[in-house]
């Protein structure tokens, strides 16, 4: 596990080196078919993580946003974004991160996520607690709503229309940030600095590195219904939290996500 976990996070800081080599105001990009930004940087991270994995571990399948290398029978799978908040990196704001994640028979076993900007490694094994830059982690103990700070995954469409429930929670004195981005405020819930954080699409690579370091730290990650779930796969959308108000988030998603879509669970946006 440890190897994984030095082999991640060294592969995490040449990501970085590229992310900070095209970070300028205004980075030029495509627009994907879903419309989201695509810029050079995101697939030459893309290409050097199928590089770099499939020289060290030839046996194992990865999986990344921009580009996938799957090996037949493969137990073992690595789930990358290369870029999280890549809208903001084309805007010159400094919020964007590497996430790799590196799954065992669809269990998350290791997860980093990477800030070039300010050099914070945030990293995780399963049994092994999280740290951010070998500090351990924990997330908060707020247990109120009331003053709770939040985020919510607003860029695209998702599977799940989540209006409703921010609505609700913004009633709650509850502060959502609006970053643009899902991955770093959710490591932030990891490091007791973000106290939970809501995602309505179906994309795993979104997800699959929070889920080790925030349950790791002490929190709870699900999908939007409280289910465990697997990140080989497209998910559920994902709550992420503390884990004292995790039942609370859970219960108030069931109730709206349900009167939203008249109880049938039937898609208000199309997938991505």
């Amino acid at each position: 596990m440890k190897e994984y976990q030095k082999f991640a996070e060294q592969l995490a800081r040449k990501a970085g080196i590229i992310m900070k080599e095209y970070f300028t105001v205004g980075v030029d990009y495509q627009t994907k078919s879903d419309n989201t930004p695509l810029t050079i940087a995101d697939q030459k991270i893309n290409d050097l993580v199928i590089d770099e994995i499939s020289k060290e571990f030839p046996d194992h399948s990865i999986n990344g946003e921009e580009g996938d290398h799957m090996v037949e029978k493969s137990e073992y799978l690595w789930v990358c974004d290369p870029i999280d908040g890549t809208k903001p990196f084309t805007l010159g704001i400094p919020v964007a991160v590497f996430s790799l994640a590196l799954l065992k028979d669809g269990e998350v076993i290791v997860g980093v996520v990477y800030d070039p900007f300010c050099d914070r490694m945030y990293s995780a094994s399963k049994g092994n607690g999280a740290y951010l830059n070998n500090v351990k982690m924990n997330v908060s103990k707020k247990t109120e709503f009331a003053g709770m700070i939040a985020e919510q995954e607003i860029y695209r469409p998702g599977k799940y229309n989540i209006e409703p429930l921010v609505t609700e929670l913004y009633g709650k004195d509850i502060r959502f940030l609006g970053l643009c981005a899902f991955i770093y405020p959710s490591a932030l819930v990891a490091a007791g600095q973000i106290d939970f954080t809501l995602f309505p699409h179906i994309t795993a690579h979104d997800v699959a590195a929070i889920k080790i370091l925030v349950e790791e730290a002490g929190g709870k990650v699900t999908d939007m219904y409280g289910n465990e779930q697997r990140y080989d796969q497209p998910i559920n959308g994902a709550l992420v939290s503390n884990g004292l108000i995790h039942d609370e988030l859970v219960a108030l998603s069931k109730q709206l996500l349900s009167l939203m879509t008249d109880g049938k669970n039937k898609l208000v946006y199309t997938k991505k």
